[in-house]
């Protein structure tokens, strides 16, 4: 006997299936197989942009398009790997979940912002492919480990902030740690030791502190602790007062200067109507989290690659990690979604999102 299946229900899935045939249509999304060469290339443009049309390019009659030959000079500046602008080269790391109209306009925003500005560099965007509550520190981390030795440091930086002041520096930051999204100019967090939305470190710098910590499940509180990993490492500008007849010292995370713009030196693309944020604290999470972390980091990250992306985003290349985190539930229960903490029961790892 047939299944007899409601009406509401077959017209959401009716829906459904149509939403994603228009989103892919849109896109124009090209994908080529994981035995080819470009390892799973996907190109994606947006048909009504017509920024994307530049020299070099031909657009046929049925409004496909074609890449004609362009200088080898002239190719590596649209990768963002021209060796003419210098030695170093940086890692933007963006540690990412379900923000898909967001990446879409942070990957061809900054390609060509650092572009301009003769920045070799490398877009990674590490994706959180799994159920299990969102950890930045550890996306970062995996970032770092999986960006191989091409670049020599890495840019620590959240998808929803885009630089608009041209005189921002995003050069290799010889001095030490350089804070871009200083306080006096992100749109939102204006507090002193606020190190969050775009960070530049060297690599070296990056391993002396081992990196972010991997105990900060959910939004916010990675950056304060990494603070003050930066200042134990004595990575931070130190200056030293007089106070009550004392000299101490005070700390400083290297900052833009004589920038002029303000709150407006940043565009802030964030939805916190539609993605809110999970700040939630479950079991002994918030006393765990306030002290130190001296046992995590970059060397104890877990981990699995599902699947390794090239994709072009109107003509600016960027790297998909797509990422399964790995948490010890015995350290950090935490990690888990208040649906899923029947699950510690068992001790049963949340299968992967597909």
């Amino acid at each position: 006997m047939a299944r007899r299946i409601s009406s509401t229900k077959l017209l959401a899935c009716v829906t459904l299936v149509f939403s994603a045939a228009l989103t892919v249509l849109y896109l124009k999304i090209d994908c080529v197989s994981l035995n080819d060469d470009n390892r799973n290339a996907v190109s994606i443009e947006d048909p009504h942009n017509d920024k994307s049309l530049h020299e070099g390019n031909i657009i046929d009659s049925d409004g496909g398009r074609k890449v004609k030959n362009a200088p080898n000079s002239e190719l590596m500046s649209n990768n963002g790997d021209n060796k003419d602008w210098g030695y170093h080269k940086l890692a933007v790391i963006v540690p990412f979940r379900d923000r898909l109209e967001e990446l879409l306009e942070f990957v061809p925003h900054i390609h060509t912002y650092l572009n301009k500005k003769h920045i070799r560099h490398k877009i990674i965007v590490v994706n959180q492919a799994d159920t299990l509550r969102f950890n930045r520190g550890s996306l970062i981390n995996v970032g770092v480990l999986e960006s191989g030795n091409e670049c020599d440091y890495i840019a620590m930086h959240d998808v929803d902030l885009l630089p608009l002041n041209g005189d921002l520096d995003y050069s290799y930051p010889e001095s030490g740690p350089f804070h871009i999204a200083a306080p006096d100019l992100h749109p939102l967090y204006h507090y002193h030791s606020f190190i969050g939305g775009i960070l530049l470190l060297t690599k070296g710098d990056y391993k002396m502190v081992n990196g972010l910590s991997n105990r900060y499940w959910g939004w916010g509180r990675e950056d304060d602790e990494f603070y003050v990993r930066l200042k134990r490492a004595g990575l931070l500008k130190t200056t030293y007062v007089e106070k009550n007849g004392d000299t101490i010292p005070e700390y400083e995370i290297r900052r833009p200067v004589n920038i002029t713009s303000g709150y407006k030196t940043f565009k802030h693309i964030h939805d916190k109507k539609n993605r809110p944020r999970d700040n939630k604290r479950y079991f002994n999470q918030s006393e765990k989290t306030r002290r130190l972390d001296r046992e995590t980091g970059l060397s104890t990250v877990k981990y699995d690659v599902i699947n390794h992306y090239r994709l072009v985003i109107n003509d600016a290349p960027v790297t998909m990690l797509e990422v399964k985190l790995i948490c010890d539930y015995g350290q950090t229960p935490w990690c888990l979604k208040k649906e899923d903490h029947h699950l510690l029961q068992n001790m049963v790892t949340p299968a992967p999102l597909r």
